[in-house]
Formats: C-alpha cells, structure tokens, sequence
C-alpha cells in the first residue's frame, strides 16, 4: 500500500514540473504599452498581437530591437513569447516589447538582473513627446515672421 501511494506522489511531482510556467511583465516606450508573457519551457515561437514577429516588425532595426533581451540570455528557442500592444508606433511598441520581454526574463531567472541593468534593458526611455506651447505652432516652431 505505501509503495503505490510514493509512486502516486512522484508521478504527480513530475507532473507539477513539467507544467509550463507563465509570466507576465509589462513595457512602456512613449505613448506605447505591451503587456508581455514568457512561457517556458518553449519551442522559440513569439507572437505579437496574433501575428508573428517579424512579420508584425519588418525592418531588422525593431527586430533586432525586440529579440535583444533574448539573445543576451540565450533563450531564444527554449521559450515562447506572447505579446499584445496597443499606442503609439511601431518604433514605441518595438521598444515597449524589449521592456516587457527583459523585465518577464529576470522574473524567470533572476540571475540575469545585474547583465541586463548593464546593458540597460530594465531602463524605461523617459523621452516623450513635448507639449505644444502657446505663441508657437508646437513645441518649439514659432509663427512664420513677417515683415508687414
């Protein structure tokens, strides 16, 4: 009787391990937000809003962008990526994902904290776009001048 219930118990402890896990992290770049899962352990796919990667980012400066976190850690086959964004642009959004993605890595591994903050992938850009003031035509262009 004791030996089937430790039989029992292992199976259900290799069941337990062999679960995916799933993390969730969130990125933010001007006005763009991405909402990141990471899904390890994984076969390399990464979908963003439905669409795969490089087919949602076409020029190799956002894809380069998007995969960089994942590159420097090595885990760009061992894990799968989900990703929605919504604002901004694509530039916004290619810098958002990076965000998500790094932040969703050191939850995974939080060895890899310290080479990332070198790296400066757990940085949010601060720049925004600057408000209109009065007197000018947007943030800094002033009125065309004329003489009379």
């Amino acid at each position: 009787m004791k030996e089937e219930n430790t039989n029992q118990n292992s199976n259900q402890k290799k069941e337990e391990t062999l679960s995916p896990v799933k993390i969730l992290a969130s990125g933010r770049r001007k006005e763009a937000v991405a909402r990141v899962q990471l899904i390890a352990p994984g076969k390399g796919k990464f979908l963003i809003n439905g669409k795969k990667w490089d087919e949602y980012f076409t020029t190799p400066l956002h894809r380069l962008l998007v995969k960089e976190p994942l590159n420097k850690a090595n885990l760009s086959i061992s894990v799968d990526v989900k990703a929605k964004t919504e604002g901004g642009g694509i530039t916004g959004q290619a810098g958002a994902i990076r965000l998500g993605l790094a932040k969703a890595l050191v939850e995974y591994n939080p060895q890899l904290k310290s080479p990332f903050k070198k790296e400066k992938l757990l940085t949010r850009d601060p720049r925004a776009k600057e408000r209109k003031k009065y007197g000018r035509r947007g943030a800094r262009r002033r009125f065309q001048w004329t003489k009379r």
